[in-house]
């Protein structure tokens, strides 16, 4: 397991860069002057050149890049334009947020989507799989703002039964129904794909030699689902997940933006709009490492239910 590990963590290194000089590329491709933004738009253009100068902003791209990249290794990601606080510190108060939605949204959506994808393929052809394939067709159809405007429209507003707006604090010291909605809004369209998915891959195990053998055995039925389909029919579920991972991270940023969620995403899209690039260089690479750990968790998880993974 932990040469695997490393193997995968030395392959993702090469894809951080990349999306951290992508990133880097587009914002000096962005019409907005940093310079500018810090010293006012009266400032006249001698003081704007010493900004520039002390940013480091008139020197060639590649070495701003790489001076970037270095003070990125020493744990130094620069200060915030509009703030002047650290980066660091802003990403650190925002990092807790995000990972209480996205694991919010993701307990929701995996039981929830096994749960349904089992009882499909069990109950392939019958009225409750063609509910269960309908309601994840639409689920698939549905962009992730619209599920959140439903929320907030009744759930939140009309009703008045849970908060909608802003977070209360962490899970643990009251912050749990401030979550509820996000997370449903985050974890609703992926409910779809992942039951489709499931009940796909639990039709094609449940012809399978192994589960004859175990209903030969006289094991129950709910054994024979749980313990021999389904187990085996998790290895393309999880890949699925994987590749979502970055559809929840888009929708994160979506979803903390209608509910003025103090994520990372929010924090992004703030800076973005501000021309804070500093932050917004940060916010972006929390979230690419963010894709990353949680491919790098797939790959321990195909170990789990396939040990012969790890042998190739």
């Amino acid at each position: 397991m932990g040469p695997l590990i490393v193997r995968r963590i030395l392959v993702s290194m090469p894809a951080l860069v990349g999306v951290l000089f992508l990133c880097f590329l587009l914002m000096k491709a962005a019409p907005t002057d940093p310079a500018l933004v810090i010293a006012g738009a009266d400032a006249s253009p001698e003081v704007i050149a010493g900004i520039r100068k002390d940013l480091g902003l008139d020197r060639p791209l590649v070495v701003q890049f790489f001076e970037y990249i270095v003070n990125v290794a020493q744990g130094d990601l620069g200060r915030s334009i509009i703030s002047n606080k650290s980066v660091a510190e802003e990403l650190a108060d925002t990092v807790g947020p995000t990972v209480e939605l996205m694991v919010g949204g993701m307990l929701l959506a995996v039981p929830l989507g096994l749960l349904l994808g089992t009882l499909a393929a069990v109950r392939r052809g019958t009225l409750l799989d063609r509910f269960i394939v309908a309601m994840s067709v639409a689920g698939v159809s549905m962009p992730v703002f619209f599920v959140g405007l439903i929320l907030i429209q009744y759930v939140g507003y009309l009703w008045d039964l849970l908060p909608f707006t802003g977070r209360t604090g962490p899970v643990w010291d009251g912050g749990l129904p401030a979550l509820i909605l996000p997370s449903l809004t985050l974890g609703s369209v992926l409910i779809g794909p992942i039951a489709r998915l499931t009940r796909t891959a639990v039709l094609e195990v449940l012809g399978a030699d192994f589960v004859r053998t175990a209903r030969a055995k006289g094991l129950r039925e709910s054994a024979v689902i749980i313990h021999h389909a389904l187990r085996n029919a998790l290895i393309p579920v999880v890949t699925l997940v994987g590749l979502q991972a970055a559809f929840l991270l888009g929708g994160a940023v979506v979803t903390e933006t209608m509910f003025s969620w103090p994520g990372v995403g929010r924090l992004a899209v703030g800076a973005i709009v501000s021309s804070d690039f500093p932050t917004a260089q940060g916010a972006i690479m929390i979230l690419a490492l963010a894709f990353l750990f949680i491919n790098l968790l797939v790959d321990v998880m195909y170990v789990v239910l396939d040990p012969r993974v790890q042998r190739t």
